[in-house]
């Protein structure tokens, strides 16, 4: 699956600063993870849910079940900001995987 573009009235588009590069976007079933390289953010409806730097990430899971949407949790260092937990749909198992990889890496590199 190919990266899905932000509309320009997208709700992710408030947290990118000048000089900031988006690198994925990848759709859950109730909103978007968008990675730049700069920091992760959870975008859902009309609002930014969580928007981090990659050293305020503590932890990511993928869970994958046999018959239900597999389930992507994001939990941030500090308790001030609520961890997310997304539902993904088999099909946006590539770009979400995509995603990981790149955070993957932004963790290693910070640690």
């Amino acid at each position: 699956m190919e990266n899905r573009p932000l509309e320009r009235d997208d709700p992710a588009l408030r947290l990118v600063e000048p000089g900031e590069t988006i690198e994925v976007v990848a759709e859950a079933s109730n909103a978007k993870l968008v990675v730049t390289d700069r920091r992760l953010a959870v975008a859902s409806g009309d609002r930014v849910a969580l928007a981090i730097t990659f050293d305020g990430l503590r932890r990511i899971q993928f869970d994958i079940e046999r018959t239900r949407p597999a389930t992507l949790v994001i939990v941030p260092e500090k308790a001030s900001n609520e961890p997310q937990v997304l539902a993904i749909p088999p099909e946006r198992f590539d770009e979400i995987t995509r995603a990981l990889a790149i955070i993957g890496r932004r963790l290693a590199a910070t640690g």
